[in-house]
């Protein structure tokens, strides 16, 4: 007897009608409110701000050394925030998703999601290119532009964004509260465990909590395109099964040719009419023999019964 659990594991009939998030009043509130938050971090560690003391005076506690034993442990957590053991263990879920559900969308929503965050997060690390804990110089600077890339940290930003889309893409009020739960307490606890290990600043970890949310507030605004990418891969591949079923097609065997009869095999069946047999000879193509007989039927025959009169010849006079 099939359970709910295995029925869930079948393709569904036909496509179900998912409704793309639409770029709200209260979307557009959370986005803008996010946008200004970020841009105020990277503002008060570029004044070595506050912000900038309080970095220096949780790197200096070294939590690592306070609390040793959660190193071995935290280790393995904080790989949940690398790009590419999440997005293959994401990708094989929204895969799934997508053959269930006759769709490419989870899929390219993730794409989407991912190029966004390679883009924004990548370009701000590579400009203002602070240095990390274990390569500061200088006690009480933000070592900015000193040519490293850890501001805004990118474990913490992919841990929004990766984990975020399984809550974006729920189809459910339900479903999209309890995951995005769960996504914001692996982001968090991914962010404090770089900070734990002294592989980020505290400010890196707030940045990358900001960068991660607003990619996750502004994916509405690129649904349309999702949506018409999705239209024109299945277009290509419609249009590619057609091109396949036209080449088997043309492949496919036709009638046989009927073959040219020989005037060697007439000449055989007449010869055994003409011998009194009755029956054509045997020949070893059927149609052949057929077509033979047909030709011999309306041939002329000589009756053995009435001898033809001989042909007198020239007169003589004796």
């Amino acid at each position: 007897m099939r359970t709910d659990i295995f029925a869930r594991l079948d393709r569904e009939p036909e496509p179900p009608k998912i409704v793309a998030p639409r770029m709200s009043r209260h979307r557009a509130a959370l986005f803008g409110g996010t946008l200004a938050f970020y841009l105020a971090i990277v503002f008060a560690v570029l004044v070595t701000s506050w912000l900038v003391a309080l970095d220096w005076k949780v790197m200096l506690f070294r939590p690592y050394q306070q609390w040793p034993e959660l190193h071995a442990f935290l280790d393995y957590y904080v790989v949940l925030g690398q790009r590419g053991p999440t997005a293959v263990m994401v990708a094989c879920w929204l895969g799934w998703r997508s053959w269930r559900q006759h769709t490419l969308r989870p899929l390219l929503v993730l794409g989407t999601s991912l190029l966004l965050l390679n883009v924004t997060v990548g370009a701000v690390k590579l400009g203002l290119g602070r240095l990390g804990p274990h390569y500061a110089t200088q006690i009480g600077s933000a070592e900015m532009f000193a040519g490293g890339d850890i501001f805004p940290s990118g474990h913490t930003a992919n841990a929004v964004v990766t984990w975020g889309i399984l809550a974006y893409l729920a189809t459910t009020p339900r479903a999209r509260r309890y995951l995005s739960a769960v996504s914001a307490t692996v982001s968090l606890g991914v962010g404090l465990t770089t900070v734990y290990i002294g592989t980020h600043w505290l400010s890196d970890v707030v940045l990358g909590w900001a960068a991660g949310l607003l990619i996750l507030l502004a994916l509405p605004w690129f649904e349309p395109l999702i949506a018409r990418a999705e239209s024109w891969i299945f277009d290509v591949r419609e249009q590619w099964r057609a091109r396949r079923r036209a080449v088997r097609q043309v492949r496919a065997p036709g009638a046989v040719p009927q073959p040219v009869l020989l005037p060697q095999s007439i000449a055989a069946e007449g010869t055994a009419l003409a011998a009194g047999t009755g029956t054509p000879a045997a020949h070893p193509h059927p149609h052949l023999a057929t077509g033979a007989r047909a030709r011999a039927h309306h041939a002329p025959t000589v009756c053995p019964e009435r001898p033809q009169p001989a042909q007198a010849g020239p007169m003589t006079g004796g």
